[in-house]
Parts: C-alpha cells; structure tokens; sequence
C-alpha cells in the first residue's frame, strides 16, 4: 500500500503518545480477527509522525516487549485507528441501510401498512436525521423515528419482554438490556435480575438469540401480550 493512502494509528502509553502507519480496512479488521498481516506501511514506530518524529529506544521500554511487531501490533490493538473518509462514509451508508431496513420492518402508516423504503429514505433526507455509524441501529431507532413523525405518519409495534437473568450473567448481558426502554427492573436476593422492556416487534428474534448466545440459554423470558 502506498504510504500517502496509509492512517495513523495511535496508542498512549505511560504519558507518551506512540504511532504506527496502517493500511485502515486491515488495521481494524485485525482488532476482530488478530490477522496482522500486511497491516504495517511503515517500519517506523514513531512519536509523532506528521512532525517525523521517531520513538526512540528509550521511549519504547513504555513496552514490555522489545519485538518491534509485538510493539506495533499493541499499539494497533489497544489504540485508535484513525478512519479514512470512505470508510467513514460507508459504515455511516451501511448503518443507514439497517435504520431504514429496521423502520419498514417494524412500523405502519395511518392505514396500517408498511412504509416504502423509498419513502423512508426521503422522509430521512428531509428531516435531516443524522445517524452515528458507531452505534447500533437498534439504540438509535427511537430517536429517529420521534424525528420521522413531523413527516411521516408512523406507528410501531411494541412488545412487551419480561426477561429473568441469573446472577452469573447479569454483568455480560446488561449491556444489551440497556438497548432497550426498560419498563421494570429488579434485581433480587440472589443477584438475579428481573426486568420488563419494550422492543420493536422485529428486534425480538434478534434480542433472544443476543441473550441465549450470552448465557448459552441460561434465561427465562416472556412476551408479556396484554399483560
């Protein structure tokens, strides 16, 4: 890869700040996979590289290895990888696709039929809806579809989802029940945790399978209808 196309990525270790070129799409295919090849451009780890400014051997003991890659791939791993416009553009693309996949699944109009996804995209271009492509579609639906209603007619499915965690799950599943407007929510004398939420109709598969795959199916859960 030519080095004018590489990011920096960048780690701050002991109070210093250390860089290393990277090719964008493996660098943080790497922080998924742990494939490092052909992540490096450089041969280089520096302090600051817009000034040239290399790390020196002395600086590098903020490490506990000497190995120049087992530096670079910490750095690479543990830091941010700075993002290039296209690939911006395309998780935020990406992330809208679902937004609007997750709209015309889920909700109606006045006559209590599905929303074109062509009108969708419109009604999101007039409202000026603006979409974070670090965040999941499903926290950010609720936000945006209070946005919709100035232009579009729109009414979701809710359901009601009573869910039982036992006390040696809570901690991994809690970041999922946050997705969601919790209605209830107790935790009880043996740790265990009991809450009520509602979730759009069309998340509800997808919420189960979060929670069976956490908990390897160490859950209770109802859909509390009419309740």
């Amino acid at each position: 890869m030519d080095v004018d196309k590489a990011v920096i990525a960048r780690l701050k270790k002991n109070g210093k700040d250390f860089e290393v070129l990277v090719d964008c799409e493996k660098a943080l295919a790497f922080k998924k996979t742990g494939d490092f090849n052909e992540v490096l451009v450089s041969d280089k780890i520096y302090k600051d590289n817009k000034k040239g400014m290399v790390a020196s051997e002395g600086d590098l003991k903020s490490f506990d290895s000497e190995n120049f890659t087992e530096i670079a791939k910490e750095i690479v791993k543990d830091g941010e990888v700075q993002l290039t416009t296209e690939y911006r553009n395309n998780l935020r693309e990406e992330k809208k696709k679902q937004v609007i996949e997750l709209i015309h699944r889920n909700s109606v109009d006045s006559n209590g039929l599905p929303h074109p996804i062509s009108r969708i995209e419109t009604a999101l271009e007039e409202v000026r809806v603006k979409i974070d492509e670090f965040k999941d579609a499903s926290e950010q639906i609720k936000d945006i579809v209070d946005k919709l209603r100035s232009v579009l007619p729109i009414k979701f499915e809710i359901k009601k989802i009573y869910v039982k965690i036992p006390a040696q799950h809570t901690g991994k599943v809690f970041s999922v029940i946050k997705k969601y407007e919790t209605l209830k929510e107790n935790w009880e004398n043996d740790g265990s945790l009991v809450v009520e939420l509602k979730i759009p109709a069309g998340l509800v598969e997808e919420f189960y399978d979060e929670l069976n795959k956490m908990t390897h199916g160490d859950v209770e859960t109802k859909d509390l209808k009419g309740e």
